[in-house]
């Protein structure tokens, strides 16, 4: 391609509020312009580089046994009724009716739609396992869309899903799919850590998701520098700092607290004690009924673990009045010393566990309890896992001190199980003719999600670094004045023998100054430079690496050789 000819529309100065690299460098490059909240469209070069993105997934994809479909992007509402997640969805899930008044979707995933093919197909072990995928539109309306293309409105998802007999089929199916991912990754030379996560919306058992350690990502992922511990931040579990509750149980007693509300202010109250002394009370409610929560005051609730833990449908904080009909106290007092009611479950934190010597409310405003021994005094039905993670903790495999990342989900595979193939009937016979729902899995990846997370990983002050597998163009031919007649017959000639020779090539022929050239050029990343100057007289030519910044001098006739060494070190 020629640069004349080509639809390259880069930007001198940084657009107005860019909220991340990728953002910021994939609009001035000329790759993406907004038209919308949250919605994008992807210009000529996005477009190379999606396409590029798109043959690696389903070249590793293929290789593993999977068959690509395309399923429609819009859906009647029955499948999402059968499976339960039409409601559970909420506002993220754009939804319409058609001039006949049918309630239709616009695919936010396509668990369903899948599930409802292998229902109809799918009839006897013999025809499994299968594992099927496609490159799709989806769409979500996102609250508060950010980063340019690392949350949007509407975006290609290569979403793939297994069925399998039984639960040991999964594991292998998950596996493959596991490798692949990290294939994948690998070739668009990013490092993730794999991280075990919560299944959220999607259900399922198990899951595991791909995070890129970076500093606009809005995950949170716990890393070990001194092993391989890897969790999500929800999931993650450490060593909680141990507390000194003195030489003896003591007596519990009612002491008034007038005005104290918060654990701070209970920590500087005359007899108070330290945060980690405290025990924090909260109410929630679910469908089922109402819980008591309780954990150590200086930790914060994972409402993720909890939601897992309790297995309640609509889970939510309660509300003033149901708190003070539960427990005759305003948030501020509340406790659960001597409390006991078979309507209510009481939940405490592993971490209170044994505990003694405490403080926390007396369920009556204005009051609080200290020496609370937790398992004398509390009825406690079950103990969890339900604090937060806090930085600096122990990691319980090898001791080290636990970090937390920003860290961004490029991808994310699921164990499902049979929560779709039972809900919508995709059942198969055994090989002993009794009937099974089908054991399914489910594995995505953002297509342009990935494309930013490169961005945000691989670039410099200058502009973007692309490797070599996901760059719009492999080499960029840049002749230093195009009216110079030897400097544009030699640039000329190096384009025709690389294009012929099947590489992927821009040629710069605009008649602009060298360092505009220069600058577009390494804005926009392409992994390698040939700078055709005053020695293309002398047949001679420059080779610059973006990724590496190195520079060789080299004949043409030895330009193959030193492009094939430089293109294996822009990988």
């Amino acid at each position: 391609m020629r640069w004349s000819r080509a639809f390259i529309s880069t930007l001198r100065e940084d657009p107005a509020g860019v909220e991340s690299a990728s953002h910021r460098l994939l609009l001035r490059g000329g790759y993406i312009q907004q038209i919308g909240r949250g919605i994008y469209s992807l210009l000529p070069l996005a477009q190379r580089v999606r396409r590029k993105l798109m043959r690696i997934i389903r070249e590793e994809l293929d290789s593993i046994g999977a068959q690509e479909c395309l399923l429609s992007a819009l859906s009647p509402t029955e499948y999402w009724k059968q499976s339960g997640r039409l409601d559970s969805m909420g506002d993220i899930m754009f939804r319409l009716k058609d001039r006949k008044s049918s309630e239709l979707v616009l695919g936010v995933t396509h668990e369903e739609i899948f599930t409802h093919i292998a229902s109809k197909h799918i009839n006897s072990y013999k025809q499994l396992p299968q594992m099927w995928y496609q490159f799709q539109t989806k769409f979500r309306d996102e609250l508060r869309p950010r980063g340019g293309l690392l949350r949007v409105r509407e975006f290609t998802m290569k979403d793939s899903y297994s069925f399998d007999i039984d639960e040991n089929g999964l594991d292998q199916s998950y596996n493959l799919h596991k490798d692949a991912y990290e294939k994948i990754f690998a070739r668009c030379g990013l490092q993730v850590n794999i991280a075990e996560a919560d299944s959220g919306i999607m259900g399922g058992a198990q899951s595991a998701e791909f995070l890129l350690i970076t500093e606009s990502g809005e995950d949170k992922l716990v890393v070990c520098p001194d092993c391989s511990y890897n969790a999500n931040l929800e999931k993650a579990l450490g060593r909680v700092s141990p507390c000194d509750d003195g030489p003896e149980e003591l007596p519990l007693e009612k002491f008034a607290t007038p005005g104290i509300r918060t654990i701070a202010e209970l920590e500087s109250f005359e007899d108070g004690v330290a945060a980690d002394r405290q025990i924090k009370t909260l109410i929630f409610k679910g469908a089922k009924r109402l819980h008591i929560i309780l954990v150590r005051g200086d930790q914060e609730l994972n409402e993720v673990a909890l939601a897992v833990t309790l297995k309640e449908d609509s889970l939510r904080p309660a509300e003033a009045d149901e708190i003070f009909s539960l427990m005759g106290a305003h948030p501020g007092s509340l406790g659960a010393v001597n409390f006991d009611s078979s309507e209510v479950e009481v939940v405490a934190d592993l971490s209170l566990k044994g505990r003694f010597n405490m403080q926390t409310g007396a369920n009556e405003d204005d009051y609080h309890f200290k020496n609370v021994s937790v398992e004398r005094d509390i009825k406690v039905d079950r103990w969890e896992n339900l604090r937060l993670l806090k930085e600096g903790e122990s990691c319980l495999e090898c001791g080290g001190s636990l970090k937390i990342e920003n860290a961004l989900e490029v991808g994310h595979i699921f164990k499902l199980g049979t929560k779709y193939s039972h809900s919508l009937g995709a059942t198969a016979l055994k090989e002993d003719g009794s009937k099974i729902d089908l054991v399914m899995g489910s594995y995505g990846i953002g297509v342009e999600r990935l494309m930013a997370a490169i961005v945000e990983t691989s670039h410099d002050e200058k502009g973007i670094v692309w490797p070599v597998a996901a760059a719009p163009y492999q080499i960029l031919i840049t002749p230093v004045n195009m009216n110079d007649s030897t400097m544009a017959e030699v640039a000329e000639e190096i384009y025709g023998k690389l294009l012929s020779a099947g590489h992927e090539v821009l040629l710069d022929d605009r008649q602009v100054r060298a360092g505009v050239k220069f600058n577009d050029g390494d804005l926009i990343g392409i992994p390698i430079r040939i700078t055709v100057g005053k020695k293309a007289v002398n047949r001679e030519v420059e080779v610059f690496s973006r990724r590496t910044g190195a520079t060789t001098n080299t004949a043409i006739e030895d330009l193959g050789e030193v492009l094939s060494e430089c293109l294996s070190d822009n990988i």
